[in-house]
């Protein structure tokens, strides 16, 4: 694909043009991925400036540079576009080189601390049983109708998540069901992208490490928001005291969902167990192979989404009733012939390991005992780790501190940093033990016939990187190999 640049430059957002109305083959936000007759855009970053990679890009084959501050040695025969919202800029000039607008597609957006990958892949999995072709971008994987691509980021840079999005929409998808994470929004990667529907599932602690205060990761989750248009729709949890400030500020029809509160959908907990959850929707008793109050809200999200978007009451919740939810989130491991209960999830912050450790507490026998296998990821959010300590603590019999993805860390430092949540009256019930896969086996060698074994924070993953580098490790494997073993 070929377009002229001056057919794509929104003119409003821009200080300067310098050069001549190239042909644009391609953009790149990286230098090293610049081909010939490519557009490199040189943005300001927390870790390094791509403005120094210029000189680079234009010796790779760019023939256009787009920056937010004009270079002080202009190369003959390059276009320059000068604009201090160089991010939004290209996000606009890469919907019309793809003609994004033009094309017909409903894209969700799911965002929130929360239930992000939970909520779209349920919603990928039902509007495909539906009979639509769909594509989903989720922290677990990418797919397009059935073709899984590896996924890196919950949410694509922007060159990635517009070519994705053009590569779903060729390709004939119908619905496209993605996580918008707050990185995503504040850095405007899903700049000029037409939501139908955005979903806000709660917020809490988490991501302090970018966002340095709590009020600024509330505002990236909002700005997603305050952006959609008149003709879409925000899908908000009003049980949770974010919701309403979430949409204050959209052009969007609002809508809610709630447990508790009046809402536009409702649902009410029949029944919760092990096995799954028993809901009330729309007057009807359904019984779903999630559980957990906070699945109980992902799949009332779910439903209020599909309503929204025209789907029929009834099938929905019957072929919702089928559906497994996403891999590694209260992933329920079994070992044949023993009430020994492994489970593994994602849950890597206090708001999401405390909902696990309630569910777990709410659906295993009253005498059955938790055992919790939980660390924290390095070079991230750090004034999380004691409460995350602390509420493994407060829902466990036993807890073992263990190494997530230590990353550049020393695993010691983090676990230290863990133990200061750990209450003098609860040492006793703790252990650190830095390898996680020791951590797993002396786990299950703790537990009881009935007991359940919670090994928290990586999920799905199936790696654990330490120094740079990614080693093999899947918790449900391990999980599974030693259910078996013991």
């Amino acid at each position: 694909m070929t377009k002229k640049l001056f057919e794509i430059i929104d003119r409003a957002r821009v200080e300067e043009v310098v050069g001549n109305d190239v042909a644009i083959e391609g953009f790149a936000l990286d230098s090293r991925k610049i081909q010939k007759n490519y557009l490199f855009a040189a943005f300001k970053g927390s870790v390094s400036d791509g403005h120094q990679y210029i000189d680079t890009a234009i010796t790779n084959g760019a023939v256009a540079v787009l920056c937010e501050t004009r270079p002080e040695n202009l190369k003959e025969g390059i276009s320059y576009i000068v604009s201090k919202n160089a991010r939004l800029v290209l996000g606009d000039m890469l919907s019309k080189f793809h003609e994004l607008k033009s094309k017909e597609y409903k894209l969700v957006g799911v965002t929130g601390t929360n239930g992000k990958t939970t909520v779209a892949t349920l919603l990928y999995q039902l509007f495909s049983k539906l009979g639509y072709k769909c594509g989903l971008i989720s922290t677990v994987e990418n797919i397009i109708g059935t073709e899984k691509i590896a996924s890196t980021h919950t949410t694509p840079d922007v060159v990635s998540f517009h070519q994705l999005l053009n590569q779903m929409i060729e390709e004939h998808c119908t619905h496209i069901f993605m996580e918008v994470s707050s990185h995503a929004i504040d850095q405007d990667r899903i700049a000029s992208a037409d939501f139908k529907i955005g979903i806000f599932t709660n917020i809490s602690h988490d991501h302090l490490d970018y966002h340095k205060t709590y009020k600024n990761y509330i505002n990236a989750k909002k700005k997603f928001f305050d952006g959609l248009p008149r003709e879409s729709t925000s899908i908000v949890n009003i049980d949770d005291k974010v919701g309403k400030v979430m949409v204050q500020n959209t052009k969007s029809r609002i809508k809610t969902y709630a447990l508790r509160s009046m809402a536009d959908y409702k649902a009410k907990i029949l029944e919760d167990n092990i096995f799954g959850l028993n809901l009330d929707i729309a007057g009807n008793d359904i019984f779903f192979k999630l559980s957990g109050e906070f699945n109980a809200y992902n799949l009332l999200a779910v439903y209020a989404t599909s309503m929204e978007l025209g789907e029929d009451s009834g099938t929905v919740l019957t072929t919702l009733s089928s559906l497994q939810g996403a891999s590694g989130r209260f992933e329920k491991i079994y070992k044949k012939g023993s009430e020994k209960l492994g489970i593994v999830d994602y849950a890597h912050t206090p708001d999401a390991l405390e909902n696990v450790l309630v569910t777990i507490k709410e659906v295993v026998p009253h005498d059955a005992k938790i055992i919790t296998v939980v660390g924290c990821g390095g070079d991230r959010d750090r004034t999380k780790r004691p409460e995350m300590a602390s509420i493994a603590c407060q829902y466990s019999d036993k807890v073992i501190l263990t190494s997530d993805n230590p990353r550049s860390e020393n695993p010691q430092d983090i676990v230290d940093e863990m133990m200061r949540g750990v209450k003098d009256d609860d040492e006793y019930k703790v252990l650190q033990i830095l390898d996680r896969k020791s951590a797993i086996q002396t786990a299950v060698s703790l537990a009881g016939i009935t007991d359940c074994v919670l090994v928290a924070g990586k999920g799905h993953e199936d790696y654990q990187e330490i120094k740079g580098i990614k080693y093999p490790f899947d918790d449900r494997k391990i999980l599974a190999e030693m259910l078996e073993k013991i």
